[in-house]
């Protein structure tokens, strides 16, 4: 995806040029490599859990936990830190919608996709979200002008998700309806992206406030909707509930705050490049620990998406 991977996806994106910048905080003692790392690690497993929340509970109740848990992490970092939350109606009605397009719809679509589809499959649809991005930016942002690499990008990732999908084979085999809301869930964050690029982009509010407060916010709509779609869980399903935990804890929390450390440190160009790290980790979680099996064009498709995803990323040379 074009700036951050879909499991987490803040409200400041560090991609888009004119978000607010981010704070410059001490230096951490923990080298940037291994913060890296152990991003990719957080995120890539974010859909072995998913998985494995909804083995125990319904869609909808896995993404209300995962909110609830990663708003409470933010909310603890925002008291140590001695930040409000943001202000202004305005402000707040922007972070609503920023909720909703990344963090409750993407959240939901994977949770309901991985009823049907593997975890392998939700990871690599995530990362077709570059591509996603890409196609949005040349219609809706009027500075991103188009180059002959990226369009060949973009051409290059579509034909890898028709490879990942089998195309060939008249999509033989393909849970259809899961696999759609995977690409949904991935197209809802360059939408979320452009909407905050174009509404909250200036805010004076500081990125752990804002992210807090669209967390709280998207937390709020799910405690809405749940009750109305679901019913109490009839037991209390503890490994499912650990996996939501973890999920909202880890992925949903502590991820955002070790981002925009990385972003900080190094800048959003290397801190993007975890996204290309996130499939091939939620691959090799699907296979090795929940024993989900792969044919050749997963694994095929998956890199060709990756490359041109990689390619809609290059920056044209300035000129003069």
């Amino acid at each position: 995806m074009s700036s951050v991977p879909a499991s987490t996806a803040p409200v400041t994106a560090p991609g888009p040029e004119g978000s607010a910048p981010a704070p410059a905080p001490a230096r951490p003692r923990l080298d940037w490599r291994l913060r890296f790392a152990a991003l990719s690690l957080i995120w890539g497993f974010s859909f072995l859990l998913i998985k494995v929340g909804t083995q125990g509970y319904a869609p909808f109740q896995v993404t209300l936990g995962r909110l609830a848990f990663g708003t409470a992490v933010l909310a603890v970092a925002m008291a140590v830190r001695r930040e409000g939350l943001p202000r202004g109606a305005r402000t707040w009605m922007h972070l609503a919608v920023a909720g909703f397009l990344l963090n409750a719809l993407p959240f939901s679509l994977f949770a309901f996709a991985e009823l049907t589809i593997p975890s392998t499959l939700a990871g690599i649809c995530n990362a077709t979200s570059p591509l996603w991005g890409m196609a949005l930016s040349l219609v809706a942002l009027r500075e991103d002008r188009p180059t002959r690499v990226r369009v060949a990008g973009l051409g290059l990732g579509f034909l890898g998700v028709l490879t990942v999908l089998g195309a060939w084979q008249g999509f033989h085999g393909l849970d259809a309806r899961g696999t759609a809301l995977a690409l949904l869930a991935s197209l809802s964050y360059p939408v979320g992206w452009i909407y905050v690029r174009r509404t909250l982009a200036g805010s004076s509010a500081s990125h752990l406030s804002l992210t807090g407060g669209q967390l709280l916010l998207a937390t709020v709509q799910l405690a809405v909707v749940t009750p109305l779609f679901t019913s109490a869980p009839s037991s209390l399903a503890v490994g499912p509930l650990l996996a939501i935990a973890a999920l909202g804890t880890l992925g949903t929390g502590l991820a955002v705050l070790v981002q925009y450390g990385i972003v900080a440190e190094v800048g959003p160009t290397t801190g993007q490049m975890v996204t290309y790290f996130v499939p091939v980790i939620a691959a090799a979680a699907g296979i090795l620990l929940l024993g989900e099996t792969l044919t050749w064009s997963t694994p095929v498709g998956a890199a060709v998406v990756l490359a041109g995803a990689a390619l809609t990323q290059v920056k044209p040379k300035r000129t003069g």
